[in-house]
């Protein structure tokens, strides 16, 4: 058989840079072609194929799929909670018309596999704080959670109507040092990181004791890849599956900082993002990925500080 020629778009993003060199390793730098709207990222050259693509130009992305004989997409490319809230608009169509571009020249060119990021952004108010369960209320309260959850149901229908194997996974807050963050409600605790060696001090948007559920990088990567290469009869949801790793505090991130960088400061001035916050759950209940396809986090919170530090420094 001949082997997976993968096209991740969006590959110049927080998850996008560390997923394209993680398949790339897996299936060789030139059947991964990276692409993105933003120049190439500086970790990405050099190491692949690139070339720029908009996701919202369906002729352009469909030319780009037949010409480079593409049989797997990874569609990163979204506007997350915090910057869609500022602009819902052009966050609901960028994360919704991307998505059915895409969908649709899956369907059309027969591709083998479709990777679509989901978020804990689904979630909402009513939602279950602890152990937020795979099948429960939800009623997002961002631009953003509705999006996502609009392309859950277009993910699932395009599996049932047309046979296409889309795969999904509901993201907690992503923490990672290769790449920014990308505006979403979460980037708190890289940000804190990063000021903790900077500046010695961070001023928080979030209250300091707001748990959400968290993970860090190399496990949400392996989560992905994982996910997409388990065998299809494995896969029971089509909507976006449950994932978790960590629950934790701006206080309790704090405190492990502290143990690396004593003099560390953390000043509390909570702004339009803890009302997301506040919405969301504080853990996850991810039962169903751990008896699908075996998922189970490496990272806890202390090994993820001493890495991140290590790393950031």
């Amino acid at each position: 058989m001949a082997k997976d020629k993968i096209l991740v778009i969006g590959s110049s993003g927080q998850i996008g840079v560390e997923l394209t060199l993680a398949l790339r390793k897996i299936y060789g730098n030139n059947n991964v072609i990276a692409s993105d709207l933003r120049e190439e990222n500086e970790l990405l050259k050099g190491t692949g194929p690139y070339v720029s693509i908009d996701v919202m130009n369906k002729e352009m992305l469909h030319v780009q799929v037949i010409r480079q004989n593409i049989t797997q997409v990874y569609l990163l490319a979204a506007i997350l909670s915090a910057t869609g809230e500022k602009n819902p608009g052009l966050a609901w169509h960028l994360n919704m018309q991307g998505l059915l571009n895409i969908l649709d020249i899956a369907r059309e060119e027969h591709l083998h596999k479709v990777y679509w990021p989901s978020s804990i952004a689904v979630f909402g108010p009513t939602s279950p704080k602890q152990n937020c369960p795979q099948q429960t209320i939800i009623e997002p309260s961002t631009v953003y959670g509705i999006s996502k959850y609009a392309g859950e149901f277009w993910c699932n229908y395009y599996n049932l109507k047309y046979g296409i194997d889309v795969r999904s996974l509901r993201y907690p807050g992503l923490i990672s040092y290769k790449s920014a963050p990308g505006g979403g409600t979460t980037d708190y605790a890289v940000e804190m990181f990063r000021e903790a060696l900077d500046d010695k001090k961070y001023v928080c948007p979030l209250a300091e004791d707001t748990y959400l559920p968290m993970m860090y990088m190399p496990d949400a990567i392996r989560a992905t890849i994982e996910l997409m290469e388990a065998p299809e009869k494995n896969i029971s949801v089509r909507t976006s599956y449950n994932i978790a790793a960590l629950s934790f505090s701006p206080k309790e991130i704090a405190a492990e900082i502290q143990k690396q960088v004593p003099e560390f400061t953390v000043e509390y001035q909570p702004d339009y993002r803890q009302d997301i916050a506040n919405s969301w759950p504080q853990s996850i209940d991810d039962s169903v990925a751990r008896h699908d396809w075996n998922w189970k986090p490496e990272f806890d919170l202390g090994m993820m500080t001493q890495d991140m530090i290590r790393n950031l420094a």
